[in-house]
Parts: C-alpha cells; structure tokens; sequence
C-alpha cells in the first residue's frame, strides 16, 4: 500500500466531467488534488511535497497524477497526453470511454501509467489506478491487456511476413532483464518479483531503471510490450 499523499490533476475536456473524478478522489485520505493551471502548480506542490519526504528519509519519491478523461482519443486529446507526460514529471492515468487497438498501443508507448474504462470508474477503482501509478506500476483492464498481447502479436507476425526471414530481435536484452520483464508482464509487483528472484526490491528497480532509459522505454507496460514485439517474451 501507498502511504503517502499523492498529488494529483485532473484533466477533462468540460468541467461536469472534471468535477466528477474529483468528486471520487476527493474524500481520499492518501489524495490531494491541485489545480492544473499549465502544469506549474501541480510540479510546484509535487516538488514541496518529494522534498518533505527526503527531509524526513521518506521512501521513494511519488511525483505527480494526472487523471485524463476522454471520450475518444482524438487529436487534441493526443495533443493534451503529449503534454502532461511530456518531461516525466507527471505519471498518467487515462480513463477513457473507448480505445481502439491502434490507439491503445500509442497510448501505452506515450507513457500512460494507468488505463480505466469510464464505466468502471468507481471511487475505490480510481484511487487504486492513482496508487498504481504513483508506485511507477501499470494498472490495466483485462480486456486491454488480452488486446494489447493480440495487437502485439499480430505486428510480430507482420514483421515475420514482411521480412521473410526468421525474426531476431534487434537490441540485446539481458537473461535477468528478460526473467524480470516476464514476471511484471504476470502482474507482479517489485516485492513478489523480488521474492520469486531472490533479489532485492532495489535490484528489480534498478535493473528496470536501466532497462528503461537504455531502450528509451517509457514506463513497465512499455517495457512488456517492447519485449513482446521484440520475441524476448
């Protein structure tokens, strides 16, 4: 469990819509949202925030949510996703109304930490969404992670067809990497991962860390998804 606050922005494209998310969060003891005047109050509190828990020996920083509601992802809501996650300052939870398969692989690969259906966006389904994210861990409906796994395969096997030649993959990806790749992509979090291992939860972060920034992967559900395209998985 997160024990700590999280600051949170909520991003909507009318206001009913945005006032309803925060009305499910807002009663939330480990919540607090901020207003989303261009991004700058919400880092200004997120910094304040990271730096009390440094000044106390807090665990790992948390940072910012930012919940983004959508309809469809158009292009100005492509435009928005851009921006808040631009800089990696902010972790992103996405509730949408519909994604197709084209658009639920841009989504992941722009960074979006978390994604949840708008009808199944329940007070106590959204707050764990926003721990989810908070954590750096991904948080996606079954359904989304059965179409991303199709969606994956059927690039592989295009790829595959196109070449005609046996796929390979392109960038080397460490044994360790791979075996801890292969348990997020089971659901597991940095505790069971590191129990199933026998490393240490910092190892598994660190070894995700390096993972991440050398194949400029933006987050674990990108990582899973690099590494199916890519056969490792």
């Amino acid at each position: 469990m997160l024990d700590t606050c999280v600051t949170v922005t909520v991003h909507a494209s009318d206001p009913l819509s945005r006032a309803g998310v925060v009305s499910h969060l807002q009663h939330q003891p480990t919540v607090e949202i901020v207003q989303n005047q261009g991004g700058g109050a919400a880092r200004e509190r997120a910094e304040q925030t990271e730096r009390g828990r440094e000044n106390k020996g807090g665990g790992d920083a948390v940072g910012t949510v930012a919940v983004m509601l959508i309809d469809r992802f158009d292009e100005i809501a492509a435009t928005e996703l851009r921006r808040l996650v631009r800089g990696g300052e902010q972790r992103v939870v996405l509730i949408a109304r519909d994604l197709r398969e084209p658009e639920l692989l841009t989504v992941v690969e722009y960074g979006v930490r978390a994604i949840l259906w708008r009808h199944q966006a329940t007070p106590q389904r959204l707050l764990r969404a926003v721990q989810s994210a908070a954590r750096g861990e991904g948080d996606l409906p079954p359904d989304l992670i059965s179409r991303l796994l199709t969606q994956v395969g059927r690039l592989r096997r295009s790829a595959v067809t196109s070449a005609s030649v046996a796929f390979v993959p392109t960038l080397g990806m460490a044994p360790r990497e791979v075996d801890v790749l292969r348990l997020v992509a089971e659901g597991l979090d940095t505790r069971q991962i590191s129990e199933k291992l026998a490393y240490s939860e910092r190892t598994v972060k660190n070894v995700l860390h390096a993972l991440m920034t050398r194949l400029q992967l933006h987050n674990r559900a990108h990582a899973v998804a690099y590494a199916l395209r890519e056969g490792y998985i």
